[in-house]
């Protein structure tokens, strides 16, 4: 029986007109912020980064194929994992699908991971995407664009990430339990520990080629990946909203396998 508050179709009008003007208002806010990201001051790219892609090796410039704009998905990927990050996969299971009506407006997508090229491919054949993946390994893209860490930053002096600094690794150990809690989950499902796991974080920065000179213009991490991801778009719509207490959500080919095994052990 539920306990939320019931009432006329009056008074939901007139409560959801109340909450429309708040709507609009965050609309409005949120274009303003658009228009902040985009007169962000642009920072000239000179390093000669190199990726490896379905196409072959390729620089920066030629991950745009052609647009005159390249957004990177900064995809937890890292070479130890035997599977891609859950969490990032749920998100590129929405751009999968776009990743084509941007193209068509002079936008590139591409994931961009530290894992070598045949672990993401075979990857990609598993969960059935079609966008542009490639892979950075032996390059300093992630590290440069703070995404990737190493075993000593995590120990010794700490990572910074997201814009602050975060303390050494000893006591974020600590505070997960060992590698019990929603972070050692998503490890454990990458066939990592969480140590290893988090020394790949997940981001997105976009790029422009202008005069023949590519330009990094913006990035974000964390939460800030939030409107990326489009289930939770439609959950906040959602009669219950998010309606979650830790981490519910799999790679796209296993709930079934999930199923079947919570009915299994309910008819143990």
């Amino acid at each position: 029986m539920t306990t939320h508050q019931t009432g006329t179709r009056e008074e939901w009008m007139a409560a959801r007109l109340q909450l429309l003007a708040a709507e609009k208002e965050l609309t409005r806010r949120s274009d303003e912020l658009a228009r902040q990201r985009q007169q962000l001051p642009w920072v000239r790219i000179d390093k000669e980064y190199r990726f490896a892609t379905d196409e072959g090796a390729a620089s920066v410039k030629e991950l745009f194929k052609g647009r005159s704009q390249l957004l990177v998905y900064h995809f937890m990927f890292g070479p130890d994992y035997t599977a891609g990050c859950p969490s990032c996969s749920m998100i590129a299971d929405g751009f999968n699908a776009f990743a084509v009506h941007l193209a068509n407006h002079d936008v590139a997508l591409c994931a961009v991971s530290r894992a070598p090229l045949p672990q993401l491919q075979a990857y990609k054949r598993r969960m059935g995407w079609t966008f542009p993946w490639a892979s950075s390994a032996g390059s300093e893209f992630n590290v440069d664009f703070n995404v990737s860490f190493s075993e000593a930053q995590q120990r010794d002096k700490g990572i910074d990430y997201n814009y602050r600094h975060e303390a050494a690794w000893g006591w974020r150990e600590g505070e997960q339990g060992g590698g019990e809690g929603p972070v050692g989950q998503m490890a454990a499902s990458t066939g990592t520990d969480i140590a290893t796991y988090t020394r790949d974080r997940p981001g997105m920065s976009a790029f422009v080629l202008d005069g023949g000179v590519v330009h990094h213009t913006y990035s974000t991490y964390a939460r800030g990946l939030d409107a990326l991801w489009g289930s939770y778009q439609w959950l906040d719509r959602a009669p219950l909203g998010r309606n979650e207490t830790g981490i519910w959500w799999r790679r796209h080919d296993e709930y079934e396998q999930a199923a079947h095994a919570a009915t299994a052990a309910c008819c143990a």
